[in-house]
């Protein structure tokens, strides 16, 4: 199998990002939902939270897409990074509607349409215009 290039590694970071950061946050806010109490000042009540399963598995995927975006910012630069990851706003207005039946009025469509245009703006761009240097070894 042939080694992947530097853009295939880009977009495989990216996507892995984006779908650990949407899925995790609809994983919290499914598990707070669903919470017997209301999360307040109240220490004690985010520890109990943070043992609700759904809470703790959007706890632990967002940890893990820290890590992706550590990776990503690794390869590419933030000035392509950022507008990217700016789908994940995307994802999550879908999620919302589709999963946690939110409604999503008109104005926050056009929102997550313009930043649609925005991240497609971008990714036409190149990736990484700042030189790496060389590795010794």
């Amino acid at each position: 199998m042939p080694p992947l290039t530097r853009t295939t590694r880009t977009y495989l970071w990216l996507a892995l990002f984006l779908a650990l950061r949407a899925f995790g946050n609809l994983s919290l806010a499914w598990g707070t939902k669903h919470l017997p109490e209301k999360l307040a000042a109240d220490p004690l009540v985010y520890l109990r939270a943070m043992a609700d399963p759904g809470v703790a598995l959007g706890i632990v995927m967002l940890i893990v897409a820290l890590l992706a975006r550590l990776a990503l910012l690794s390869v590419a630069d933030l000035s392509f990074i950022l507008p990217m990851t700016a789908i994940g706003y995307v994802l999550a207005a879908v999620l919302g509607r589709f999963f946690l039946q939110e409604q999503v009025s008109p104005q926050r469509w056009l929102a997550v349409t313009l930043i649609f245009a925005g991240a497609a703006l971008v990714s036409s761009t190149p990736h990484s215009t700042t030189a790496r240097p060389e590795s010794s070894k």
